[in-house]
């Protein structure tokens, strides 16, 4: 015989050895039959497991031969192993009676296909799925190796193994021996009995001492492990159901967390920034407006461009989630109010009109305080040359001279008066224009209007002043003049023509001084025709020049002729040959000076045109290549050519060749800042402003980016669901036919329409609900995405709240209630923290301290309920 106590398992396969493993079975069946041994060990057996299942209904069994004579444990048996009832038994003490109710069982068991003779494939097939539940379940464990129902369990640690694979916390596997057999298959039975509620149907000394243990009875015995740990396994594959809801549930959370939080952060910098895009509020200086305009080009090309890629993302992320959600057969995200996709582009909406005309206002304002600087600038020229004219006028009005004059002095000075108020009429002019300066300068809100007031109001006065003494003086000297003889003609025609000459050369000089602001060539050269008219009537006005000085050479030669001193200066004028011939070489002096002037104005405008022009070349080549790109990305969404994959690599190879082309859209912001800078305002040259091409290449790289996240969400969906190629191409066949507009976007009557050319017959309510389905923000309008959503809505099997109440039902045996504890030992940490927090304490009649409602928490998941 054998010592199968230090025998290895593995002799038995050895090739040296002298017998096969079959033929040592068949010697070992032999044997044990006329073992009476065996058949004490195989009563026991039994009788132990019969009772692990008669204890479920209160009673057990001693002895089989007897207590099973009379059919009535024994039918009680089977009903409640199969949990069915089988028919009432016979409650007589007659041997009939006993008969009757023994057959009952038998019939029953006959009627579930159980043959009772022999061994057949069927429990030969039970043996081997068994064995290979045993051998998956060990095999991680030293020192075990089932081959078989014998040996293999002798020393108790495949018994160990099996428990502690499932029960870890029940025995401290690494401190067993495998030279202490009876320790080791002791331990394994109590542990079974107290813990896990399998009754002890071996005894450890009968299998260490017998050379093969009985194969039926630790198969019958190893069996109650198996169908113990069942409902360990069914545990595990509710948790793993349920985990995995929870992990798309958690995940869907993180999404609308990170919506909610990216939208409240957008609609909170546009609230920010739409007051400071309204606010027309001008500054007083030139200086200041352009920081406005620095501070605003800042905004479109620093502040607002991240902000553009912050509401696609949104979208897109938005876009994403609802198809998760479809996809995992949960409710629709509706974000919290005021956080909708539409809430958000009814925002930009307002920026964007906030925005619109906010440049073209910054510049106005530019040129309306560039124009009030120059009109500021030329009300003081004006003004000092016209307080420099009337300093002294008062005084000489006032002086009383005529009263100790003689007559031909007092004519002299009449004809002087005269001259004088020619000299004023002439100076009327100047004085309505430094009033007109003064009125535009308040009517364009100058923010030094007051001084100017003041200063205007004060010339007006002295004006007005020197209009009362010029009729006082000529009234006094006209009472006069009936005394005077008239002073010499000479003098007199010498006064008249000098005056007005002298005021052309005031007016000229004035002139060639006079500030300019221009802004094209056609102006600039308006101004230069001007200039050459001028200077085309310097020749006569030189011959006028040397007749007035012929005059005074006149005077000159007739007094030297007839020995006459003249006493002083002409007595009809203040003005002088000299004074004469000094502002001429002052006008002539000051006529290359406009010249120069002009033709460095001619040079900044011509700059100005190739600005012009350069930037022009661009945008016209930029604004078409936009709206080309634009069409074609239209043309390619609504495109089948190649499978998703081959779309979405397609696009991105399309949206990396766009993003390639930005420097070309950065050189033309740099050629728009110089021609702001320029104070550049219009372009006929091109038909696109930079505001235009901006908002086009925003609305490029949104569109593009939305399609290829559409592309992505149709993968998601056809893996999710099973569609064929064939299929999406069907779909998208039938979709373009009905996309009348090619945008992409159907509204709710081309939908409609597309509904019934499939074959669905709509009423009202039922359109309605579809629509509640393919639009459940009820913007109007159906995404293709939405629509294969629609059609393949019930092509995969998805999770139902039914099918996650039934695993919580498992983790909590079967009750209508789970309790934390029971969430905590079945579910990972940060799961089961998840479900506690949220499910409701459960009320129902058989609710004990702390159970918890999973059945709420479970619709809830799924939208049926509220949590």
């Amino acid at each position: 015989m054998v010592d199968y106590h230090a025998a290895n398992n593995q002799s038995l396969y050895s090739a040296g050895g002298q017998q096969t493993y079959m033929e040592q079975e068949n010697d070992w069946d032999r044997d044990l039959l006329l073992d009476p041994a065996w058949e004490k060990q195989q009563r026991k057996t039994f009788t132990a497991w019969c009772n692990s299942h008669l204890r479920k209904a209160g009673t057990q069994i001693e002895n089989i031969e007897e207590d099973f004579r009379d059919g009535l444990k024994l039918m009680l048996l089977l009903e409640v192993i199969s949990g069915e009832r089988l028919p009432k038994p016979e409650r007589g003490k007659m041997r009939v009676h006993k008969i009757n109710n023994v057959n009952k069982a038998l019939d029953f068991i006959a009627s579930k296909g159980v043959k009772l003779v022999s061994i057949g494939a069927e429990e030969t097939s039970a043996k081997e799925g068994l064995l290979l539940w045993c051998q998956r379940k060990t095999a991680p464990y030293k020192n075990v190796n089932v081959q078989n129902f014998h040996i293999s369990w002798k020393d108790g640690l495949a018994f160990n193994a099996l428990i502690h694979r499932h029960r870890p916390e029940l025995i401290d596997y690494d401190k067993l021996r495998k030279d202490d057999p009876v320790t080791n298959l002791n331990n394994a039975f109590e542990v079974a009995e107290r813990y896990l509620d399998i009754p002890k149907m071996l005894d450890a000394e009968d299998i260490v001492n017998t050379a093969r243990p009985d194969e039926k009875a630790i198969m019958t015995y190893v069996s109650s492990f198996y169908h113990a740990f069942s409902g360990a396994q069914k545990a595990e594959t509710a948790a793993n159901r349920i985990c995995k809801v929870l992990a798309v549930n958690q995940e869907n959370e993180h999404l609308m967390e990170d919506y909610e939080k990216l939208a409240s952060d957008l609609l909170e910098w546009i609230r920010r920034t739409i007051p400071w895009l309204e606010n027309r509020a001008p500054e007083k200086t030139m200086t200041e407006m352009q920081q406005k305009l620095e501070d605003f080009r800042d905004y479109r090309r620093v502040h607002k461009p991240p902000k553009v890629q912050e509401k696609c993302q949104l979208e897109i992320n938005f876009n994403t989630l609802q198809t998760k959600l479809r996809l995992s057969n949960r409710p629709a995200f509706m974000p919290s109010e005021g956080r909708m996709v539409s809430d958000i582009n009814g925002a930009w909406h307002k920026l964007e009109g906030a925005e619109k005309g906010y440049e073209e206002w910054l510049l106005n304002e530019i040129r309306r305080l560039e124009r009030l600087d120059h009109l500021a600038e030329k009300f003081r020229q004006k003004a000092a040359i016209h307080e420099s004219w009337t300093d002294g006028k008062e005084a000489m009005l006032t002086q009383k001279d005529y009263e100790t004059a003689s007559l031909s002095e007092i004519k002299a000075l009449l004809k002087k008066h005269e001259a004088f108020e020619s000299d004023l009429a002439a100076h009327q002019d100047r004085v309505e224009q430094i009033a007109a300066i003064a009125q535009e300068l308040n009517e364009l809100d100058y923010y030094d209007s007051p001084s100017v007031n003041a200063r205007c109001q004060k010339i007006c006065e002295q004006w007005d002043a020197l209009g009362s003494l010029t009729q006082s003086r000529r009234e006094s000297l006209e009472r006069t003049e009936k005394q005077l003889e008239s002073i010499d003609e000479l003098y007199l025609e010498y006064a008249k023509r000098a005056a007005p000459f002298n005021n052309w050369m005031e007016g000229a000089m004035e002139d060639l001084q006079d500030m300019f602001i221009v802004h094209n060539i056609e102006e600039i050269q308006g101004l230069i025709t001007a200039h050459d008219q001028f200077k085309s009537t310097l020749p006569e006005a030189n011959k006028e020049r040397e007749a007035i000085q012929a005059i005074q050479a006149e005077v000159q030669k007739i007094a030297q002729y007839n020995g006459i001193k003249l006493a002083g200066n002409n007595p009809y004028t203040t003005i002088t040959p000299q004074s004469i011939d000094k502002k001429w070489e002052k006008v002539q002096q000051l006529v290359p000076q406009r010249d120069q002037a002009l033709q460095e104005e001619l040079a900044r405008q011509q700059s100005n045109d190739h600005l012009r022009r350069q930037f022009a070349n661009q945008a016209n080549m930029i604004g078409p290549w936009i709206q080309n790109k634009m069409a074609e990305i239209g043309r390619i969404s609504i495109e089948m050519n190649g499978t998703l994959e081959d779309q979405l690599t397609h696009l991105r190879q399309y949206e990396q060749s766009i993003i390639e082309y930005k420097p070309n859209i950065d050189q033309l912001e740099g050629d728009h800042q110089l021609i702001q800078e320029a104070l550049i305002f219009d372009n006929k040259y091109t038909a696109y402003t930079m505001e235009h091409l901006r908002v086009g290449w925003e609305q490029l790289l949104t569109t593009i980016a939305r399609t290829i996240n559409e592309i992505e969400n149709q993968i998601l969906t056809r893996d999710a669901k099973g569609i064929s190629q064939e299929q999406l191409h069907e779909y998208r066949t039938s979709f373009n036919h009905f996309d009348k507009k090619r945008t992409g976007i159907m509204d709710s009557d081309d939908f409609q329409a597309l509904l019934i050319s499939t074959g669905n017959s709509l009423g009202d309510a039922e359109f309605a609900r579809i629509m509640g389905i393919v639009d459940p923000n009820n913007s109007g309008a159906v995404t293709f995405q939405a629509f294969i959503d629609f059609m393949s809505r019930e092509t995969t099997d998805t999770d139902t709240a039914d099918q996650v109440i039934a695993s919580f039902k498992i983790l909590a045996g079967d009750k209508n209630y789970i309790t934390a504890e029971e969430l905590r030992r079945e579910l990972p940490p940060d799961q089961a923290e998840y479900c506690i927090a949220r499910m409701a304490p459960y009320t129902g009649p058989d609710a004990v301290q702390g159970a918890l409602d999973y059945m709420s928490f479970s619709t809830a998941l799924y939208g049926e309920s509220d949590l």
